[in-house]
């Protein structure tokens, strides 16, 4: 079986970088979302929503339930039963009395109705008489003939350009609790709905108040929950229908909901003096908007640090490769080629020359008594030695030239497009500048001279017998007494 190729080992080692990576990022990611999810729900259901119930409750104390105070202060006024009980002769002390109560308490109208004469009394004087035969006089039978001390009706006020206007009915009864009318405030619904709006503006919440039937009595100018308005019942709501099967007595807690996809988180507080259900609604996609979109900036910023580390890595493995090749190709010592990379240089040179017809030299060069000097200098003098003799070639030769250490002291030379006289030329170059050459080793001047075979490639052959004639030229020079150039001709 083959060996995948290094390109094709190094794309498997990034792409199982990129895997890891790209997992555990999105590993963390998640985990740091969803913990952050339940925790945000968590404090939207036991922290934010009932908060924000609580303050709400705090303002319909203030807003809603103090009408309900004051009517109830009203019923148990020792001036209206004595004046009633009086025979009601000055209607004035009566208006004027309202007048007071309106005045002082700040309320839109207050009123009082006589069971003995059916005078509707208004702080601005008698305003008529109820009959049981006028329809818009059935709050006043129906209050006298309720069980519950007062109720809270929303009306149009007649005194005020009939006005809707939400009224806290309560039945007054004398001192020995017989019943003698009816009394209380009123306050504006569009002052209750701006109320309203005022809670959803300032908490970012749906605000809206639910009988115990299940209707809605109270909402905001927009509406209930998508939209829904004053008299509508829960059940016709998506995601609200068995809500009120949830809440068989009055009673408070915390819900869930899901509507066209959208998730709901519901806190419900029951409100006795209203005898009403507090509703705070609250959408999910608003509440983690901001949590998603750091999960989206985090999975951005980690395909960005997966990338620029997939692309460090690449560079890195580019540049590792590239050094494994060069070391499998190139001499430690000298720099330059070994023979490995001599051999795929030097088979592409020949292929060149017999495409282009073009001529090919080359020249192998033995240092001359390198044993010798390694013998009486060390190894390491040896080594200046080669590492000197190599960068003198080095600066002769063209960058088109191939050089490369053939082992031990042997280097070889294949010059491209270069005819024999030119090659021998070369040689000669070379071996005269190597025996006018010093080498400095710990404070020693080394020479050393050099034999050179040259042999120039013929129509059939090969690489190997390209050098096998230059190796019998360089034998030549060698037993001809060295440093000298000998040529292999046939």
């Amino acid at each position: 079986m083959s060996r995948p190729s290094p390109a094709a080992r190094q794309r498997s080692l990034v792409l199982l970088i990129l895997v890891l990576l790209g997992c555990g990022f999105l590993t963390t990611s998640l985990v740091s979302y969803y913990t952050a999810l339940d925790s945000i729900r968590a404090g939207i259901i036991h922290t934010e929503l009932p908060l924000t119930s609580d303050n709400v409750y705090s303002e319909i104390q203030k807003d809603l339930v103090r009408p309900i105070l004051i009517s109830s202060m009203m019923s148990r006024d020792t001036f209206a039963r004595d004046w009633v009980m009086a025979g009601e002769q000055d209607a004035g002390q009566m208006t004027r009395y309202l007048g007071e109560v309106q005045a002082h308490y700040g309320t839109v109208t207050s009123f009082f109705v006589s069971e003995q004469s059916h005078t509707y009394y208004q702080s601005k004087g008698v305003l008529k008489q109820v009959k049981q035969s006028e329809p818009r006089d059935a709050w006043y039978f129906r209050v006298r003939n309720m069980q519950e001390p007062y109720e809270i009706n929303v009306d149009a006020d007649m005194a005020n350009q009939d006005r809707l206007t939400v009224f806290i009915n309560y039945k007054v009864f004398d001192y020995q609790q017989r019943f003698i009318g009816v009394t209380g405030v009123g306050l504006t619904v569009d002052a209750v709905v701006e109320l309203i709006d005022t809670y959803q503006q300032r908490y970012n919440r749906s605000v809206f108040f639910v009988d115990t039937s299940g209707r809605i009595v109270l909402t905001g100018a927009q509406g209930g929950p998508m939209g829904a308005k004053v008299g509508q019942s829960l059940s016709e709501l998506p995601g609200l229908e068995d809500l009120m099967a949830k809440l068989p007595q009055p009673q408070s807690g915390n819900f869930e909901y899901q509507e066209q996809g959208r998730g709901h988180f519901l806190n419900v507080r029951f409100i006795p003096e209203l005898d009403w259900y507090l509703f705070v609604d609250k959408q999910e996609n608003g509440a983690l908007a901001g949590l998603r979109q750091s999960l989206y900036l985090n999975l951005l910023i980690c395909l960005l640090v997966t990338l620029i580390v997939i692309s460090l890595v690449s560079i890195a493995l580019r540049r590792y490769q590239a050094r494994i090749n060069a070391l499998a190709t190139t001499d430690q010592l000298t720099e330059l080629l070994n023979r490995r990379g001599f051999d795929l240089l030097a088979n592409q040179a020949l292929q060149e020359a017999r495409r282009h017809n073009s001529p090919l030299c080359a020249l192998l060069l033995d240092l001359d008594q390198f044993k010798e000097l390694n013998d009486k200098h060390g190894h390491l003098a040896g080594d200046e030695v080669l590492r000197g003799f190599a960068n003198n070639l080095q600066s002769d030769l063209r960058q088109a030239d191939i050089i490369c250490r053939w082992g031990g002291e042997e280097f070889i030379l294949l010059l491209k497009d270069t005819r024999p006289e030119q090659a021998r030329e070369l040689g000669e170059k070379i071996r005269q500048q190597t025996e006018l050459s010093r080498f400095t080793h710990n404070g020693s001047n080394l020479q050393i001279t050099v034999s050179i075979g040259l042999a120039q490639l013929q129509a059939d052959d090969a690489l190997n017998q390209l050098i096998a004639r230059a190796d019998r030229a360089l034998y030549r020079a060698k037993q001809s007494g060295r440093n000298r150039l000998c040529e292999e001709t046939a």
